[in-house]
């Protein structure tokens, strides 16, 4: 629809409910004003927001939170498990699922974007799920008019503000590299809580539950770079019954740096004349428990992230869950990735697929496959052997192999009667 300008040309710019929205903001925007720099202080939204500080400690960025290695392990394992999966379309047929040929396929497993492959695209938007709190993606449409997709473009979750108008969903979108600021209906964003999400936004991990752990870990990494950049040497105060002046102080000061201090004079052995004593006044990496601690915080972290600290290479920690691949496999799936994947489905199929008779899912086979041993007895006991009869063709298990199919290899095996009959003479 368009509407006359006042030249009498028509106005395509955005659709009508957006230009009144936009109206409506700018007015009340007007009437309200920004706020302050001098009331953005330490404890405020605002403070949060734009230095990752909810209270005191340290700064935790994005950036920051990843140089911790178990935030590090954990947010690349789960992306990179979403990003390898498959995303089909079926249909409904009855009681049936029927995958179909999909024009989408192309989108969602390969080049989502010109600028993003799929699996670069869903790994980003992964991680801005478990690091900010939301996954957002913005439909590109061949055109306004047109219900066609041409694109998907992963967007950085504090490049995204969702608004609310009426019963619907406004989302503005700014645009870092020129700095314009675009306002986009829901119908053309993906948009994916985390939890915690109360209708605009879900909650940011950086800002609440990684906070804490990230900030000790960050610590507990500066102490231990202190006291390697030391020589493993505790902070020491040398005592003395006999009154030292300032000139002697300095040079003892200078002559203790020279001689004991730094990695390289770490195995020095220390020496005092006269009286002199040596008197330790801080905790040492032992008294300090520093891998202690860092244990228990990675571990806090994998808890945060629903992953099994065996699976980010840390095998002292065991688990009852299973001890083969498969097994393993399973557990990942249905306790870590089930709670992302089905929110993702959710959101495509209502925004892109919107059809009542057709879905997308993803498949998960190759994340819960067994090792070589495992999956053949399971494919003799699928293809039917004397006495029981198959539910999967020969075709089907080569299918399953990534295998070319082979003549007469799509009959299926009904059990003993269509069994290859023994040959007398050849069996004496």
């Amino acid at each position: 629809m368009t509407h006359p300008t006042s030249e009498g040309r028509p106005n395509q710019s955005g659709s009508v409910i957006l230009r009144e929205w936009n109206a409506t903001r700018q007015a009340m925007k007007a009437q309200t004003g920004a706020v302050p720099v001098s009331e953005i202080t330490r404890g405020t939204e605002a403070f949060g927001w734009i230095t990752g500080m909810a209270g005191p400690g340290r700064a935790v960025t994005e950036r920051s939170a990843m140089s911790v290695a178990a935030v590090y392990a954990c947010v690349s394992l789960i992306g990179g498990a979403i990003a390898s999966l498959v995303m089909g379309e079926y249909e409904r047929n009855g009681a049936d699922n029927m995958p179909v040929q999909s024009d989408l396929w192309y989108l969602f497993n390969e080049e989502m974007h010109p600028r993003w492959s799929a699996a670069v695209g869903w790994e980003y938007g992964v991680q801005s799920l478990l690091l900010h709190g939301d996954l957002f993606q913005r439909i590109h449409r061949v055109t306004r008019y047109s219900s066609a997709i041409e694109s998907f473009e992963p967007l950085h979750p504090l490049c995204v503000n969702p608004m609310r108008y009426g019963e619907r969903m406004v989302y503005s979108v700014w645009d870092p590299v020129t700095g314009q600021v675009e306002y986009i209906d829901q119908d053309d964003i993906i948009h994916v809580p985390g939890p915690g999400f109360d209708g605009y936004r879900g909650l940011s991990q950086i800002r609440h539950v990684l906070r804490l752990p990230v900030s000790a870990s960050i610590a507990a990494g500066e102490l231990s770079e202190g006291i390697l950049n030391d020589g493993l040497r505790p902070d020491l105060v040398l005592k003395t019954s006999t009154k030292l002046d300032e000139a002697k102080i300095n040079k003892l000061r200078n002559q203790w740096l020279e001689k004991y201090s730094g990695l390289r004079n770490s195995a020095a052995p220390v020496v005092l004349d006269g009286d002199m004593d040596i008197k330790q006044i801080s905790m040492s990496a032992s008294d300090a428990q520093l891998l202690e601690n860092r244990k228990l915080t990675a571990d806090d972290i994998c808890g945060i992230f629903g992953v099994m600290p065996y699976m980010i290479g840390r095998p002292e920690k065991t688990t009852t869950l299973g001890s083969s691949v498969e097994q393993f496999g399973i557990s990942f799936v249905k306790y870590t990735l089930q709670r992302h994947i089905v929110k993702i489905e959710q959101e495509a199929n209502r925004k892109v697929i919107r059809s009542p008779t057709k879905f997308v899912r993803y498949d998960v086979s190759s994340l819960e496959r067994g090792d070589t041993s495992a999956r053949f007895t399971a494919y003799r006991t699928a293809a039917g052997r004397a006495g029981e009869p198959g539910f999967m063709t020969v075709n089907e298990i080569r299918r399953k192999e990534n295998l070319p199919p082979v003549p007469d290899g799509d009959q299926l095996f009904k059990g003993t009667n269509d069994a290859a009959k023994p040959n007398p003479p050849a069996a004496e």
